[in-house]
């Protein structure tokens, strides 16, 4: 098999967890050198346990881009030092550092307003990363946003608006109802985006018919010379769920099924080496595990490797 970096995202369940930024209220004054503590604290735990690939959390800087809350506006300024130690630290670890903005950033929204945020907010991402001194692999994953006629010229309307910073730092995945891998291969030929393929996506949602091989291959063409491409990983959850309701004196049982687009809580270590075998072999990329059980589902699914 070819070497793979493996990653999870935000956050840390082993070692008894470890939070991933300032959760704090506005009120209470959360800051973003808060948050650069706890990330290094999770950066001493990948060198612990040899991860070198880590999503942050998106709201690293809280409320930094809240328009009715100004005095959080200049976190990134505050902070410039400490961004500076903390991505070199990341850097000299070896650890691919990467975000993922929520649902609520629609860079192609019908709302004029919510396309505004959204540039904002990945504006601000652009700035933290470009102040902690990453390489181009430290990314912002994006998928293409709300569907219905114009969806993909609105996100290139909102591509427009964005800084030559961002735009350096974005990239688009294929979603698991209306941006299937096509929608987003034909948005990165207009833009020139690098594509993350997210094969349990892929899976929900591909009405073009495309084996995972070429799928594959069509995402990892589009990543600039240099820069390793990445991919995201998931199993599909099979487990059922019991929810009892009380009826009266009665407690009934409710059987609820998993629906096809659930992530497991682990990844199936013979689906991803098959995966790896088959449809990855001879290819250079990096995989994110997007797993409920995080970091533990990571070095479990390490250990069941060869």
């Amino acid at each position: 098999m070819s070497r793979h970096r493996l990653g999870f995202a935000v956050k840390v369940l082993g070692e008894g967890g470890l939070p991933s930024h300032d959760t704090r209220r506005w009120q209470s004054d959360p800051h973003l050198r808060v948050s650069l503590d706890r990330l290094d604290e999770i950066l001493s735990y990948l060198e612990r346990t040899g991860i070198t690939m880590y999503r942050m959390s998106s709201s690293l800087a809280p409320y930094a881009t809240h328009p009715d809350l100004p005095r959080f506006h200049r976190q990134v300024d505050e902070c410039r030092d400490r961004l500076a130690e903390v991505g070199a630290r990341a850097r000299s670890l070896g650890v691919r550092l990467s975000a993922h903005p929520s649902q609520y950033i629609v860079l192609n929204s019908e709302s004029q307003d919510v396309r505004v945020a959204a540039v904002r907010d990945l504006e601000l991402h652009a700035a933290l990363f470009d102040a902690m001194g990453l390489d181009r692999e430290a990314v912002v994953v994006l998928h293409l946003g709300s569907g219905g006629p114009g969806g993909p010229d609105r996100f290139l309307a909102g591509f427009e608006m964005l800084s030559d910073a961002a735009r350096g730092r974005l990239v688009i995945e294929n979603d698991d109802r209306v941006f299937a891998l096509a929608d987003v291969l034909e948005v990165a030929r207009r833009t020139g985006l690098p594509v993350v393929w997210d094969i349990l996506h892929h899976h929900c949602h591909d009405p073009a018919g495309i084996p995972d091989r070429e799928a594959l291959e069509l995402a990892l063409a589009t990543w600039p010379a240099g820069v390793k491409p990445k991919v995201h990983y998931s199993s599909p959850k099979t487990s059922m769920e019991q929810r009892k309701r009380r009826r009266g004196r009665r407690v009934e049982t409710q059987y609820v099924l998993p629906p096809l687009r659930a992530h497991a809580d682990m990844v199936d270590p013979i689906a991803f080496r098959q995966f790896l075998e088959q449809a990855g072999a001879g290819l250079d990329f990096d995989v994110m595990l997007e797993a409920k059980a995080k970091d533990l589902a990571l070095l479990r699914l390490r250990e069941q490797l060869p």
